[in-house]
């Protein structure tokens, strides 16, 4: 006999563990299937993990850094291992969090199988026929492997396997400047690893360059080579080296290291999910939804990286937010991305959120860009940390369109100008908001007097303040 439902989820990550668990809460029937580890690759190989290890990184950072505040400088003695521990350790602090046990308590029946459609209402996995009301697909995505000949022969790191490495990498080479390569190898330099980039375009390519390069020029100041237009065409075993060789204005370079690190992107996991039974158009690019998140089966939504859009935890956790009031209320919903944020984790961080000036003024209508340092931040001087920039753009009436900050708390920095854009605020609720002093936070709001700069030369405004004057 078929277990039937109210939900059922495959993929036990960010998205699939938010449905689940509102949905129970909400007292629905619930079925989660996950085929591997609770938690998907936020937690065991992603967001948790790398930010540990770049935690990590920062103390043996600042260990050599002391000397502008008067303390002696050292290098610091990394025990790599243990470095690991820490990661394993934080990893598994959070893991009872997202653990079977906590969600069966929750009353979700868990399934730890591989799950596929059989038809456009059925789903099979461990042995059990599951029927729901509705579906919910979350399996995430999967380290982008490309066609490197030799590849497929050398020992490599992805996301997913070099947290697992207790073993300081001599020399580092990674595949991909992109958000995840920038940061591990960022991270492996300050843990004392010589470090190589090898990127077949521009680092960081989607984002503002003016800003990117502050990024650059600091992991350049750490020793983080970055080689720029570099195609990668043979990798192969070289004893207890990897070699890597890439053709750079026409000409053909080797390279060779300890350790490789592939970081080009992700891919939808969409293979053996059945979808064609179901019913479910799928492409290169992942899982075809409408902007209600369901896809050509109206019982079957597709939420989280298998989408092939904005691949974030918090992306997948506001789809998963839709997905409940849509399927549990009935509401209609629409996802946007206009009010999502991303951040690049480097030190110092670079985050966005909104439109960016070239989209801003591609949708026409009137565009100001306004900018402020961190070397005119006191909070900035008092850390000496004052290389970085706040750059916001806006729109008619000063509506706030779009924010990037690259600087040191950056990722933090973003949060107001996200709720701005949510709201539909104007730059006028960012000067009336209060901010303390001294804070990093005063940079925003120094941003946003800038639109308003040009009125104290105004001769209209000067009238005017002459006409108050002599009313007396």
């Amino acid at each position: 006999m078929a277990t039937t439902c109210d939900i059922c989820v495959i993929g036990a990550g960010s998205a699939g563990l938010s449905v689940a668990a509102a949905a129970a809460q909400f007292g629905q029937r619930v079925v989660l299937i996950e085929k591997g580890r609770m938690g998907g690759d936020c937690l065991n190989y992603g967001c948790v993990p790398s930010k540990s290890l770049i935690a990590a990184a920062r103390h043996a950072h600042c260990v050599r850094s002391g000397e502008a505040f008067g303390i002696a400088a050292a290098e610091p003695r990394i025990d790599f291992a243990a470095v690991m521990d820490h990661v394993q350790g934080v990893i598994e602090a959070i893991a009872p969090h997202d653990s079977q046990e906590r969600f069966e308590k929750l009353g979700v029946q868990v399934i730890r199988a591989p799950g596929h459609f059989v038809d456009a209402d059925t789903v099979v996995a461990g042995g059990e026929e599951i029927r729901a009301r509705r579906f919910v697909i979350a399996t995430g995505s999967t380290p982008t492997v490309p066609p490197i000949p030799g590849l497929d022969v050398v020992d490599y790191m992805t996301n997913e396997t070099v947290f697992a490495n207790r073993t300081a990498p001599r020399r580092l080479i990674v595949i991909g400047a992109g958000p995840v390569g920038l940061e591990l190898a960022q991270a492996h330099r300050r843990l004392g690893c010589e470090v190589v980039v090898v990127e077949a375009a521009e680092p960081l390519a989607n984002e503002d360059r003016e800003l990117v390069s502050v990024v650059l020029d600091q992991l350049a100041s750490e020793g983080v080579e970055i080689l720029t237009r570099a195609r990668v065409t043979q990798v192969t075993q070289a004893g207890k080296n990897i070699e890597v060789t890439f053709t750079r204005d026409d000409k053909s370079i080797t390279l060779s290291g300890s350790h490789l690190l592939v970081a080009t992107g992700r891919t939808p996991t969409v293979a053996g999910l059945g979808l064609e039974a179901a019913g479910i158009a799928c492409s290169k690019s992942g899982i075809s939804v409408d902007a209600g998140l369901r896809t050509g089966n109206r019982k079957v939504y597709a939420i989280g990286d298998v989408t092939g859009g904005l691949q974030f935890t918090h992306m997948a956790s506001y789809q998963a937010g839709l997905v409940i009031r849509n399927a549990l209320f009935g509401l209609k919903v629409a996802a946007s991305t206009d009010h999502i944020p991303r951040v690049t984790f480097t030190d110092p961080e670079l985050a966005h959120v909104g439109l960016t000036e070239a989209e801003a003024r591609a949708r026409g209508g009137p565009v100001s860009v306004l900018r402020a340092p961190f070397n005119g931040n006191d909070r900035a001087r008092a850390e000496r940390r004052t290389e970085g920039l706040i750059k916001v753009v806006a729109g008619r009436g000063g509506r706030i369109l779009g924010a990037t900050i690259v600087g040191h708390g950056a990722d933090e920095l973003i949060l107001p100008w996200g709720l701005a854009i949510s709201s539909r605020l104007t730059l006028k609720a960012m000067i009336d908001t209060v901010i303390a002093y001294p804070t990093l936070g005063e940079i925003s709001k120094q941003a946003a007097i800038g639109h308003y700069s040009g009125l104290a030369k105004n001769p209209w405004v000067r009238r005017l303040i002459g006409m108050v004057k002599w009313f007396g």
